[in-house]
């Protein structure tokens, strides 16, 4: 047997769960709300009795990423290294709820590559307005002052999602009708 090789497959963790594994990937500037839908949707999931994990750009930023910056670099391996955490979730049966910015396209085709099937992308696609009223983490206060730099929206790009599954404006959309819509979606794919 190969190093690291399981003796347990995944199709035999999705009969012990009784669910069908995916990552539903939630995308958007700092301050669209991805967090607070995705921690919204889980406590809905797990109410079900889903298993889940919520994976936070912040959380793995101060563990696993925490030696990782902000630069163009730095920003794509966050990423990669979520979407591996995220397809060893999967494997092991979970519905992984991710939020991150992931602000290149390419990096999250990179992870929906990993995880053929078992990807849902959600654009949170707030207005940078909105957004930098809302600051959570004063980073566009700061990036105005001149203060840290490779705020994405201000002087570092974001890739808005060409095809992504659902898209939500959480200025005109409240989370519980976003949550609701997510379910729908996943029903309709008979993923619950």
């Amino acid at each position: 047997m190969p190093l690291g090789s399981s003796l347990v497959e995944c199709s035999q963790r999705v009969l012990s769960k009784q669910q069908e594994p995916f990552v539903i990937w939630f995308t958007g500037l700092s301050g669209a709300g991805k967090s607070t839908l995705a921690g919204a949707l889980e406590r809905s999931l797990q109410a079900e009795g889903r298993h889940t994990y919520l994976l936070d750009g912040d959380r793995l930023r101060l563990g696993l990423n925490r030696d990782l910056g902000f630069s163009e670099h730095d920003r794509q391996e966050n990423i990669r290294r979520a979407g591996e955490v995220a397809a060893l979730m999967v494997d092991a049966g979970l519905v992984v709820l991710a939020a991150f910015i992931s602000p290149f396209r390419v990096d999250r085709d990179a992870v929906r590559q990993l995880l053929p099937g078992r990807f849902v992308e959600v654009f949170i696609d707030t207005p940078l307005h909105v957004c930098e009223a809302r600051d959570p983490k004063g980073l566009y206060r700061r990036a105005r002052a001149g203060l840290i730099k490779n705020v994405t929206g201000l002087d570092s790009p974001f890739e808005a999602p060409q095809a992504a599954e659902l898209r939500f404006d959480t200025s005109s959309c409240s989370v519980a009708e976003a949550v609701q819509q997510i379910h729908d979606y996943l029903r309709s794919r008979h993923a619950l």
